[in-house]
């Protein structure tokens, strides 16, 4: 984002469904031609399988009440992100949706993964 910011760098879109609020005048990929482009990079924080309920709850509502802080949104935004805070099952489904689509590119794409590299 500096670079776009100085001018060092022109961004010719952004790779998400909406466009970016630090970038409100880039368009998006598909604006620019190409429909249906949805590349975006994610963050989670996740705990190990069989924590309890009410630890993922509290942890959940902490880390979301942290992600809603002037200073931390502010800062976030200013690097480009887009802060998304939501529950353990949206979340679930998210990654779930994403091993879908990814794993659906690999087998039309015929990716392979070279051992010898």
């Amino acid at each position: 984002m500096p670079l776009v910011r100085n001018n060092q760098l022109r961004a010719l879109a952004v790779t998400t469904v909406v466009r970016s609020p630090a970038l409100p005048d880039t368009p998006t990929i598909a604006e620019a031609g190409v429909p249906g482009y949805n590349v975006s990079g994610w963050y989670a924080i996740l705990a190990p399988a069989g924590t309890p309920r009410a630890i993922v709850q509290l942890l959940n509502r902490e880390i979301a009440a942290l992600l809603q802080a002037p200073d931390v949104r502010q800062r976030l935004s200013t690097e480009g992100s887009m802060v998304a805070a939501g529950t353990p099952q949206q979340l679930a489904e998210h990654i779930r949706q994403e091993i879908g689509k990814w794993t659906r590119l690999v087998k039309e794409a015929n990716i392979r993964l070279d051992a010898n590299r």
